[in-house]
């Protein structure tokens, strides 16, 4: 028997989730399907997300297994091409490149045939990581449009604040200057298609809200109306019975204040699990919610089953997903819930 841990992918609530967004907005949507579809896989979810305008990913090799797999929509290549034979293979597999450095330009003009690829323009209104800066994009689009390998132009940028806090500024400074200009537009992930209707553009570029979680701290992904998609699983494979003044686990963080049943579970930060989650984390076993108790180790982490009367050997846990939103976990182990779905390791098996 192996070990009973498990990923569950349910791809009915992916595409669901994708009609939710549909509804939000009149956009064409740009399903990102990066980081292996944010852990979830990027052929099954781009299977299950078929209805989507198109796909953004990072890794030319995932971009060209998703057209192999018979995906005829526009994928775009969301940091762009890193070299020349990126460069040819995007034109020949008819994919989008983002540009957003000169020396991008540079590979576009080595670029020795005749294309039609269609160019995203990363615009930095003050994100300041990729993009050109604002006075530099009229020169960049009037060299672009005259390109023998450029096609079709799209403007993007990049909000740090959809999330909490304002946008104002920096999508003052995006309207500024594509006002100048009769092209498409994409400005929005998640956070801002979901926050800022106004702004959706032509297209915009949902992760987070697909795969069934919230990017606002103040809002859950139920209230908006997102099913999670994955759901991490295992089971109780022992069960202590403590007295009070008794230890849990690696430096003995929790201690017993009173008898307790303590249920072993078989999954630990070697798994994905965060490490930093401590006593209260919270979990369901049996479908009933609990607590983490101490650290989490390597293989293994503890619950508290002491009000749990029929929880036992062989109870299932849930530690997060269904019944469980993956947000609780990461505000708990002082992350997101990003980083908790991108970090689940090979090691788990994925059904579904």
């Amino acid at each position: 028997m192996s070990r009973p841990i498990q990923a569950r992918i349910d791809a009915t609530a992916l595409a669901q989730n994708l009609r939710v967004i549909r509804k939000r907005s009149a956009s064409r949507i740009l399903a990102v399907i990066k980081a292996d579809a944010y852990g979830h896989g990027v052929l099954r979810a781009a299977e299950a997300l078929e209805e989507a305008d198109g796909f953004g990913l990072l890794n030319i090799r995932d971009a060209l297994r998703v057209r192999e797999a018979g995906h005829r929509q526009p994928i775009l290549l969301l940091e762009g091409c890193f070299d020349a034979n990126d460069m040819a293979l995007a034109a020949e597999h008819g994919l989008s490149c983002v540009v957003h450095s000169d020396w991008q330009l540079g590979l576009l003009d080595a670029y020795p045939k005749r294309a039609a690829l269609e160019v995203w323009l990363k615009i930095n209104t003050g994100m300041n990581r990729l993009g050109f800066n604002p006075q530099d994009v009229p020169a960049v689009i009037a060299r672009l449009r005259g390109h023998a390998a450029v096609g079709n132009v799209v403007l993007m940028t990049h909000f740090a604040n959809a999330d909490e806090g304002s946008i104002d500024a920096p999508l003052n400074l995006f309207r500024d200057i594509a006002a100048q200009f009769r092209l498409p537009r994409s400005l929005a992930n998640s956070a801002a298609l979901l926050r800022y209707p106004q702004i959706h553009g032509e297209w915009v570029r949902p992760g987070l809200a697909l795969y069934g979680a919230s990017p606002f701290a103040e809002t859950s992904a139920a209230a908006l109306g997102l099913k999670p998609v994955m759901t991490l699983s295992s089971r109780v494979i022992a069960v202590r019975e403590l007295r009070a003044g008794d230890e849990v686990g690696y430096g003995a963080t929790f201690r017993a204040e009173r008898s307790m049943r303590v249920g072993i579970v078989a999954c630990g930060y070697a798994d994905g699990y965060p490490r930093h989650a401590g006593t209260g984390t919270p979990v369901l076993v049996a479908g009933q919610r609990t607590r983490s108790l101490g650290r989490v180790s390597m293989d293994m982490l503890c619950v508290d089953l002491s009000a749990l009367s029929g929880a036992g050997v062989g109870s299932e846990v849930v530690l997060w997903g269904e019944g469980l939103p993956v947000e609780e976990i990461a505000l708990s182990a002082g992350t997101i819930s990003y980083e908790l779905m991108c970090g689940l390791t090979a090691r788990v098996p994925v059904v579904g």
